[in-house]
């Protein structure tokens, strides 16, 4: 099984960058590599269960379902249903944590799934660095870090 885990700090308290990313729809918002999302049957973007259908800049169509949202321990942790990327039982999570010294914002995003080996450095660099590691850099921008 394939591991990422990525982590950064944000300078803004973590209420307000969960206010910003909590919305399971919401990507297109905060995420420079997402161009639309909707959710599916028109269900509340909080209701574990709900499906998550969005495009990439590049094109390529993704489906994800939300498995768990907590506003109290702020995170959400969803699955991929469908994928251009050759992974399989991918279950992925975002979580926030406040750092009390300078009202910041400890964020870390997980993932694991199963793959070829000869794909997994590949796959465990691109979801790490462009979609995990590329949200938190443009959180970081719109929070001035």
């Amino acid at each position: 099984m394939a591991r990422v885990f990525i982590s950064s700090v944000i300078n803004a308290p973590a209420a307000e960058v969960w206010a910003r990313v909590r919305d399971f729809n919401g990507l297109p918002t905060w995420h420079p590599r997402i161009a639309e999302s909707t959710i599916e049957d028109a269900l509340p973007s909080d209701q574990v269960g709900c499906v998550r259908n969005f495009r990439l800049q590049n094109g390529d169509q993704l489906r994800e379902r939300l498995l768990g949202l907590s506003d109290y321990d702020m995170f959400y942790t969803y699955s991929i249903l469908d994928s251009p990327m050759a992974v399989e039982n991918y279950v992925s999570t975002l979580r926030l944590t406040p750092i009390t010294d300078g009202n910041r914002t400890f964020a870390e995003w997980t993932a694991e799934f199963d793959c070829t080996p000869e794909n997994e450095p590949e796959l465990v660099n691109g979801v790490g660095q462009n979609v995990f590691q590329g949200g938190f850099d443009s959180l970081k921008r719109h929070f001035g870090g």
